[in-house]
Order: structure tokens, then sequence, then C-alpha cells
């Protein structure tokens, strides 16, 4: 007798029983027993029906095992993995112990019943599972404990770890397609020579030694390299959702079973080596796509496992080597000469470049240093770093892109959905023609009729079509995703092409959003430089934003300095006074009358000594470096610009005709941005807005697309569709051409599967294809798909230059 939960041998003594629906079921132990118990108590009876493979077999966790289980709660342990999020905590976990899609089933609706679950989703990919509760009502450990006592195991989820799996996988993926090439050689040895008529004269009893030589060559071909298209199939029909595996299944399995009985009782034709070629082929079409496929997913695990597993402490006057989960936020660590950065912090002393091309996309590295902001994922270049940690595991940035990741690639867009359901209509009516054509070629007498049935399942595999979307979409993202623009929304690559109006909000948007020295004005006997270095003395005693425009200039000396809350500063320089600040306050620390100067836009600092003035400088939000070339590009396209600013109208208008936007809004409130915007949308544009601030989130909300930049706030970044992690307004204009570039190769995909299909159909049907060319002929046109989608996945190759990337806030939960 068989366990009815797990299949193994159920042998106990007295018999564990449980009565089930009116039928007596027997289990291998109490604990198969309970978990049948726990099924059908929660009206998840469907499992049984679903699986395609053997259940585990629960086991009872020892007091150690459950000691383990609740160190999981332990604020200090959770930190490398859990985060806060609306309404709880998340958690990521590896799943071990999925056989097939039933267990996720499963686990999902098991875990859903459980009191303070919020919601819980397995990837069957990685095994990766997202937990969401609240901790006010259940543990985290009750949870993990939940997913074992159905026999599967949960532990964090770590890059390294997820990345060997998929290696693992990839190694049997690639085992499996040696052994059909294998088989499809040696099989093939003969049968061409014997399909050409290139061998002449062979006796009856050879060429029934080389058919029981094939059939020992193909076993291992459709038992092992065959065997998850079968699976896959088996698992299709009793879900009721086909796919390609049922045609690709039926088709090997008919091949192979008819091969085998000619073999043994006699008859005319085998098909071996068509078996073997077919699931060769098949087997490296599919190698290819999970190559492009799976180099999306390590991607985020090779960002997350770029991060080091240690770090340099600095405990006083001595230095300690800690796990990185051990930091805290106020820790001091040192970062030396080409190692990785563990956290986010700020740092507190040393100079260096910093290469953040894992996170923003930017290959130049940039120049950091005392003050600034740095995240984990970056590299250190040249000089140590002390860097006060400000945020440590999945609270840092990078674990921020990573949960986007993970999310954009769960989300399947519209046109991939309708691939789908054309795919599984073209596979019903295959199923349903095929025998229809065996029974008139064998009606009408044809000797081939299996021959010409087996090509029409074989020819018309939609494998082409199934490929047609994830695969240009997968290369798309990905190649984005290193230009430093990540959507963060499945729809967003979509809808980037219907895009014919880009609205943009000015601060820290089209402009840097900081003060900058624009000009400098000499009205006494200083030099410029020396101006600005009386200047840069005066400011570093200030913390208004006014001087910061002149922190990177060498500081004069001077004694004395006093801060005027509103006014300026003041000092004693080579014995005279000295005064910065708005007109009046420094004419009213000078002899001298106000001199008559235009400054133009922007505000104006004036610099004097107790006797004379001295200089007049002009400060304001210059552009981004890269802001006149972005828009010139977008004209380039088609596309309408427009600035919307809740600034001032003058300053708007000079910013707009300055880098040549089609039209300029200025002071417009949260409410004047989204009625303009419905007003544009009213007149039929697309629109993408494009913003930083709080203030932005409405208009943002109510374009079709909107583009959070990098610098802006947390919650910005949260409900846009996507995250310009670079601040690169160029790559807005490259996320729209590879849109457009996506769109083109998706319906280049799409003709060519559907034409493919149903031109290779009635050749196929005629008789008019042999089993081995058709086989020869499926595989072509995934590969042609797959190979077609890779071109937009290369390598981007963005212009090298200076500008200064400003790295962006936190990414947060989203």
């Amino acid at each position: 007798m068989r366990c009815f939960h797990c299949g193994e041998e159920a042998s106990s003594q007295p018999p564990i029983t449980l009565e089930l629906d009116g039928q007596t079921r027997e289990f291998c132990c109490y604990g198969c027993r309970s978990v049948c118990e726990t099924i059908h108590q929660e009206g998840l009876t469907g499992f049984y029906q679903h699986r395609t493979a053997p259940a585990v077999t629960p086991k009872s966790l020892t007091a150690s095992e459950l000691e383990q289980i609740r160190e999981l709660d332990h604020p200090l342990v959770q930190q490398s993995f859990v985060l806060p999020v609306k309404g709880g905590m998340e958690a990521q976990l590896l799943i071990e112990g999925i056989t097939c899609a039933a267990c996720i089933w499963l686990l999902e609706n098991h875990l859903t019943h459980q009191s303070g679950v919020r919601s819980f989703s397995v990837n069957h990919t990685t095994q990766r599972a997202r937990l969401v509760w609240s901790p006010e009502q259940t543990s985290l450990s009750e949870l993990v404990i939940a997913i074992h006592e159905l026999g599967y195991t949960a532990r964090p989820y770590k890059a390294d770890e997820a990345e060997q799996a998929l290696k693992a996988e990839k190694r049997s993926a690639l085992i499996r397609l040696c052994v059909a090439g294998i088989g499809t050689v040696q099989s093939m040895m003969l049968a061409f020579p014997l399909y050409f008529e290139l061998i002449n004269d062979l006796s009856p009893t050879f060429i029934q030694l080389f058919r029981w030589f094939s059939l020992l060559v193909a076993t291992p071909v459709v038992l092992y390299s065959a065997r998850p298209f079968f699976q896959n199939a088996l698992r299709d029909i009793r879900s009721r959702h086909l796919t390609m595996d049922v045609p690709v299944a039926t088709a090997i399995g008919l091949a192979y079973l008819a091969s085998a009985w000619v073999t043994v009782v006699g008859g005319e034709e085998v098909y071996f080596e068509s078996v073997c070629m077919f699931t060769f082929l098949l087997s490296l079409g599919r190698y290819i796509e999970m190559q492009a496929r799976y180099r999306a997913g390590l991607t985020g695990n090779a960002l997350a496992g770029s991060q080091p597993q240690v770090a340099s402490r600095k405990v006083g006057e001595n230095i300690e080597l800690v796990a990185t989960h051990e930091l805290c936020a106020g820790d001091v660590i040192v970062v030396k000469p080409g190692e990785t950065l563990p956290v986010d912090g700020v740092i507190l002393s040393g100079q260096s470049t910093v290469n953040e091309a894992a996170l923003t996309g930017e290959y130049l590295p940039e120049t950091r240093t005392s003050g600034d902001l740095v995240h984990a994922g970056s590299v250190n270049g040249e000089h140590p770093l002390h860097i006060r940690v400000e945020k440590t595991g999945a609270s840092t940035r990078l674990s921020g892109i990573l949960r986007i990741l993970d999310r954009v690639q769960s989300e399947k867009p519209q046109v991939a959905r309708m691939a789908d359901r054309v795919a599984g209509m073209f596979v019903s009516r295959i199923l349903i023609l095929a025998p229809l054509v065996w029974i008139g070629w064998w009606l009408a007498g044809a000797d081939n009729a299996f021959d010409i049935t087996l090509s029409v399942l074989v020819v018309t595999c939609p494998c082409a079509l199934s490929l047609a979307t994830p695969t240009a979409i997968t290369s798309a993202t990905v190649k984005l995703r290193k230009l430093g623009f990540l959507p963060t929304r499945g729809h967003t690559l979509e809808l980037l092409h219907t895009v014919d109006t880009v609205v943009f909000d000015k601060t820290g948007t089209l402009t840097e959003g900081k003060l900058s020295l624009v000009s400098t004005h000499l009205l006494g006997p200083l030099s410029e430089m020396d101006a600005l270095e009386l200047a840069a003395g005066l400011e570093q005693q200030s913390e208004h934003p006014i001087a910061q425009a002149f922190s990177s200039h060498r500081p004069a000396t001077l004694t004395g300095t006093r801060n005027h809350v509103g006014g300026g500063l003041t000092g004693t320089w080579q014995g005279q006074s000295v005064a910065i600040g708005h007109i009046d306050f420094v004419a009213a620390h000078t002899r001298e009358p106000k001199p008559s100067l235009e400054t133009g836009h922007g505000i104006a600092i004036w610099l004097a000594s107790e006797s004379q003035w001295l200089a007049c400088f002009v400060l304001d939000d210059r552009p981004r470096q890269d802001a006149d070339e972005a828009l010139k590009a977008l004209h380039t396209l088609g596309i309408r610009t427009v600035l919307l600013s809740g600034d001032r109208s003058g300053h708007v208008a000079y910013i707009a005709n300055l880098l040549g936007l089609d039209e300029g809004y200025g002071q417009a409130t949260p409410e004047d941005k989204l009625a303009r915007l419905r007003s544009m949308q009213e007149q039929g544009h697309h629109i993408m807005m494009v913003g930083d601030g709080l203030n932005d989130l409405p208009s943002m909300a109510g374009a079709s697309i909107s583009v959070a930049m990098g610098s802006a706030a947390d919650l910005t970044q949260l409900r846009a569709d996507a995250v310009l992690l670079n601040g690169q307004l160029r790559q807005i204009v490259e996320a729209i051409r590879t849109s457009n570039a996506t769109r083109r190769v998706i319906r280049q995909n799409m003709t060519w599967a559907l034409g493919y299909n149903l031109c290779a159909l009635p050749l196929a049907a005629a008789g008019m294809i042999p089993p081995w060319l058709a086989a020869i002929g499926m595989s072509l046109s995934s590969l042609v798909v797959v190979l077609n989608a890779l071109r937009l996945g290369k390598d981007p190759n963005p212009r090298r230059d200076n500008t200064a990337i400003t790295a962006g806030t936190e990414l947060s939960e989203t």
C-alpha cells in the first residue's frame, strides 16, 4: 500500500488511516496524515489533482530545529532579509522541496489562511517567496513553522545560495542537452545514409540490429532529456491549461512508442533519430532562452552577491572584522581601496572616487568626500574612507532596486498574456487537427500516415509564439537597467512608445536643484580668484544653501566671523572689516553708496569692505548639463516638451526659453499641474511626467507614465512607473527608443512565429515535410525569435562625459 500523500511505502502497524470523502486513506506516517488533514480542512484538496510529482514527506521538527527557527524573530537576524512595509513586515525567503506548480498553489493558499499574513507569493523559477505579515498578530517563526509542517523548508533568502541553485538548474539542463546531442549523433550515423540511399544491399538482420541499437540510444534521451516536457505536459493537462509542452510530449512519446513497437514486433519505419533530434533541438532552443531569461534574473543576484559578507568596523582606535549583518546605524566602518561598500552611509573622513555603475549605470567613477552619501554595492577607488553607517541589509538602496527588479520580472504585460492565450488556442487546435490528419491519410491508404501526423505535431509546436514576447521584454528591461533607467511596473516598457508629450518639473529635474555660481562681477581691486576665496572664507561659517555655492573654492583666512541670520556674514580680513550678503545688509557695513549694476536672473550676493564694494556674485539653479541634449533628442523624435513648475513665472520662462521647451508654465500648484495634465489628455495626448518632489505626486499619478529622478523623495519613487537612477535625462530618450525597438521586435517575432506556423502546417499536413525536417524547422523558428530578441539587450554604450551624477536617495519598499 502506498501513502496517499507522498506515495511512499505505507507499512505501519497498525495502519495509519484517515476517512476522506467516504474513503479510507492510508499513510506512511502521522506527519503525512496531519498534512493531508490540514489540506482538507482548509478546502485545498485541489492540490492532489494539480500535483505532477510526489509530495514531500513532512518530518517532525526537533527541539533544536524549533529553537533555530525561533531565532528568526530576533531583530538582529531579521536585519539582512526583513524590511518594514505598509501594513506590516516583509521577508524574502528561499523555499526548498517544491516539485511542481501544485506545491506553490498549496503553499500560497495555506499561508494565506494563517492569521496575520497579508500576502504570500512564490516564484516558481527561483523558488523565492515574498511574505508580508503583521507582527502584532503573529511572528515570522510561526509562519516558517507552518511551511515546515507542510513538508517544505524555508530559510532567509541569500543571493549566493539562490545563484548556486540557478547554476545547478542550468547544469542539469546542460547535461540533458548533452545526452540528447550524443543520442542524436549516434542514431543518425546510419539513419541519414538509409534515408538518402547512400548505403545499399543491407541485410534485414543488420537493419534490425541497428533498430535495437537506436532503441538503446533513444531510451535515455526520452526518459532523461525529455522528462521535463512530459512532466510539464502532465501538469498542463491536469490543470486544463494547454501550453506548447503538450504537443511536444505527445510527439516525442508517440514517435518513441511506435518505434519501440516496430522494433519488437516488426514493421516498416522507426523514428528514433527524429525523437533524438527533436529533443536535442528543442532542448537547445530552451537552453538558449533560459540563458537569456536567467541573465536578467542573475542581474539582481549578481548585484546582491556583490555586497561583501564582512566589514571593518572601527571601535575606538582599533579595527575589528565583523559580519555585515552585525553592523548597526551609527557604526563607523573603514572601506579600503578596491573594496565594495557593504552599507549605505555618510563619509566622515577621506576623499576618493566611487564607482556606482551597479546602482546607477554610470560607468565613470564619481568623486566623493566628507559629508557625501554613499551606497552599498559601490566600489571604492584609490583612497580609504571612514563611513558612518546609515542603513544596512534590506533597508539599503541596493536592496530597494532588487525588490523592484523582482516585482517587474514577476509582472506579465498585456502583450505577453495575449501571446500566451494565442499559443494556448493554437495548441488546442493542433491537438484536434493532428488526429484528423492521421484519419484522413489512413482512409486514403497512405503508408506514411503516422509520419505525416508526427510532422504536423512537431512542426506546428508554438514554441516561437510563446517566446516572442517575454524574451524581448526581458532583454529590453536588462538594457534599461544597465543605463540607469529602472522600470518599476510591468506595463512601463509597454506604454513608453505611446508617449507624445513629456512634462518636466523644473527644480531638481531639468535643473540641478541647488544654487550654483553663474557669474562674478568685480567692483574693486580684487581678482576673481581672491574675491571667491574671500567669499568662501566668510560663507564657511554658514549652513545656508547659498554657502554651498562657494564650498569648492579655497577659503581665505578671516577672524571674528559672525553670522547675521537673514542678512549675511561679517568678519575681519587683512585688518579691515568685510561683509557678504544681500545688498541692503552689505550697504549697512560699507561707506560707499550702492552700485548700479544689472545682474539679470538669479540671486545677487554682494561682497564689500568697510571702504568699498568688491564684487557681486550671481547664483542660480543651473540646468542639468545634459538637459539641452535630451530635449533636442525628444524634439527629433517628434515629442512635445512642457515645463510645469511651481516656481516664479519669470524664472520658469527663462529656463524654458534657454532650453527650447515648447511650453512653460510657472507658479502652478499641485492641483494646477494635475488640471493642466488632464486638459492635455483630453486633447488626445499621451503624457510622461518627470519630477522629483512630493508636490509632483498628483500630476505623476495622472500621467500615462511617471518617471522619478534618482534624487527624488522616497515616496515619489514609490509612486513612479520608473526611476531615473543616475539623473541623466538623455536616458529618457533612450528608454523611449528602446520601447519603440522592443515593439518592433515583438511584432517581428509574432509575425515570424505566426507566419511560420501557418505556412508549415499545410506543408506538413500534405506530407511534404518529414519528421526530422519538422524538428529542425520548429527549433530554428524558436532560435530565430530568441536571437532576434537578444539584439535588444546589447550592452549600452553611453557617452562618457564628466557630468557629476548626484546619487539618489534610498529606494524604499515598493
